[in-house]
């Protein structure tokens, strides 16, 4: 299983941290808003997603494994 980064729209308030902690893998949109790349993490991005996830103010982003981000 791969691990993707995910983001609840609910729960965020567009303060940007996650894109300043991994630009890698978000972008923000006009408005400040997390847009995620889907694509699953490489070992090398795991520990700074995990650092993003841990810094969101609105517990709004998180890890999760995804079994269909590898196609099976």
């Amino acid at each position: 299983m791969s691990t993707v980064v995910r983001v609840n729209p609910i729960a965020c308030d567009g303060s940007g941290l996650c894109a300043e902690l991994l630009p890698e893998r978000i972008r923000l949109d006009d408005w400040g808003y997390p847009i995620v790349d889907p694509s699953p993490l490489t070992p090398e991005l795991r520990e700074h997603a995990q650092r993003a996830v841990a810094a969101c103010p609105t517990l709004a982003l998180l890890l999760q494994k995804d079994a269909a981000a590898r196609g099976t």
